[in-house]
């Protein structure tokens, strides 16, 4: 994997409705990624980003799908992470049967 290349960092547990969630733009050896872009099935997402992170909270079922991001590294160099399902679990009932 290059140095320089780009990814997206999900949690590995259980995502489950209503948890609040953090990806993260990432680059290994932690350099500086600017203008970071979040996307979901292709489309841009506006406005639950904070520089490389984009928050997802309450988690809801709507929120499963394939998400990845895109950003300048060292500056200048235009990368893309390569894509990661996210899958949001509906609430689990813990009542006795």
């Amino acid at each position: 994997c290059p140095p320089d290349q780009l990814g997206l960092q999900v949690p590995a547990w259980a995502l489950l409705e209503g948890d609040t969630v953090t990806l993260r733009c990432r680059v290994r050896w932690n350099k500086p990624v600017t203008f970071v872009s979040f996307y979901r099935e292709e489309k841009k997402l506006w406005g639950l980003r904070d520089g490389a992170k984009l928050f997802l909270s309450p988690l809801q079922l709507n929120h499963s799908g394939c998400y990845h991001c895109k950003g300048r590294v060292s500056s200048w160099r235009w990368k893309e992470s390569a894509p990661v399902t996210v899958t949001v679990h509906g609430e689990q009932s813990t009542a006795a049967t």
